[in-house]
């Protein structure tokens, strides 16, 4: 087990011996970790190693059974937590895009401020056409999402998580359903975020994204977090044999 510390008020997210279990299954074994304010966290191991599990703990898609996860100094598992409020906070990008088909690009990313923050349709409509501008596609707003492709259905679906102004973003793997000459424009929206300082964690399977963007890696096997470390670190120098391993079998493919 890995447990990276620094300044807890610094810190956006933090998780404490946290243990998930699905019937017999250990999912994620006493994980501890922190996620900086700011900070772009890329993780990574092989496929069943709790990346994507232990991500959609952040904003309670899964729960957990011990140990505790703080999201900006909030205990996320309290009894009084509105659980609607509090993902307004977290922007989630998931690796199917998830629009809905009948809503217009824009309406897409105009939903959740205008039902949950209450935004009238105009001003949500002007924020939707700033946040398509950042990610490139302004001239799709009118579009369907059936009209657009897998790599422009993705940024759309960023866009509608930047949305709520959330101060952190999580991607579950957002590039591996897209063709190859897809991803790079995914990856780039991506990029910009990390350079206008959101705090981001990232699941992917992107290893030229995480050299480039990330602050940290976090390399996970069997649930737990075997070890983190600056990409130059992680890469170049690899501490234990399973990540060792892991990046040898990637450097053969």
């Amino acid at each position: 087990m890995v447990t990276t510390s620094s300044n807890t008020s610094a810190n956006m997210i933090t998780f404490e011996h946290v243990n998930k279990w699905y019937d017999q299954y250990h999912a994620l074994n006493n994980v501890s970790a922190e996620v900086a304010k700011g900070e772009v966290v890329v993780i990574c191991g092989p496929s069943g190693s709790g990346k994507s599990t232990l991500i959609r703990t952040v904003n309670r898609l899964e729960d957990i059974q011990k140990g505790t996860i703080t999201f900006n100094g909030q205990d996320i598992y309290a009894k009084n937590l509105d659980i609607n409020t509090f993902r307004t906070q977290v922007g989630f990008v998931f690796q199917s895009f998830n629009l809905f088909p009948h809503l217009s690009v824009a309406e897409n990313i105009m939903m959740a401020p205008m039902n949950v923050l209450g935004t009238k349709r105009t001003q949500a409509r002007t924020h939707a056409l700033e946040l398509l501008e950042r990610v490139g596609l302004t001239a799709k707003a009118d579009a369907f999402p059936g009209q657009l492709s897998g790599g422009q259905q993705q940024r759309v679906a960023i866009a509608r998580a930047l949305a709520m102004n959330p101060p952190a973003m999580l991607f579950d793997e957002p590039t591996s359903a897209l063709d190859p000459e897809m991803v790079g424009e995914v990856l780039q929206v991506m990029k910009q975020l990390a350079r206008e300082g959101m705090t981001m964690m990232c699941v992917t399977h992107e290893m030229g994204f995480a050299r480039e963007v990330a602050d940290r890696v976090w390399f996970m096997d069997h649930g737990q977090l075997i070890e983190t470390g600056t990409p130059e670190a992680f890469f170049q120098n690899p501490q234990s044999p399973r990540a060792q391993k892991f990046l040898s079998d990637l450097r053969s493919h």
